[in-house]
């Protein structure tokens, strides 16, 4: 389980990622990398982390289901998600 301040953090980022997003695109366009320099960090699209819907872990995401493999395994295993069957795992 991620910490609430984690969580928290990312969607500052993501908050502010859609502010920025309008200035950024046109300073790129216009080829202005100084303009770019002087934007905040965290404003980036490439800062953002993809986290589990679930439990807000950041490592083993599997994009398809925005869920974690731990959570994946578990809800595939007790059959709430269509289409999956257990293998070998």
């Amino acid at each position: 389980m991620a910490k609430e301040s984690m969580k928290a953090r990312e969607v500052k980022r993501a908050k502010m990622v859609a502010k920025f997003a309008e200035k950024r695109a046109k300073l790129k366009a216009e080829g202005d990398f100084q303009g770019l320099a002087l934007l905040p960090r965290n404003s980036s699209k490439v800062r953002l982390h993809n986290r589990c819907l679930l439990s807000g872990r950041p490592k083993g995401y599997i994009r398809q289901f925005g869920i974690s493999r731990i959570n994946f395994r578990e809800m595939a295993s007790n059959g709430l998600l269509p289409g999956i069957k257990k293998a070998s795992w």
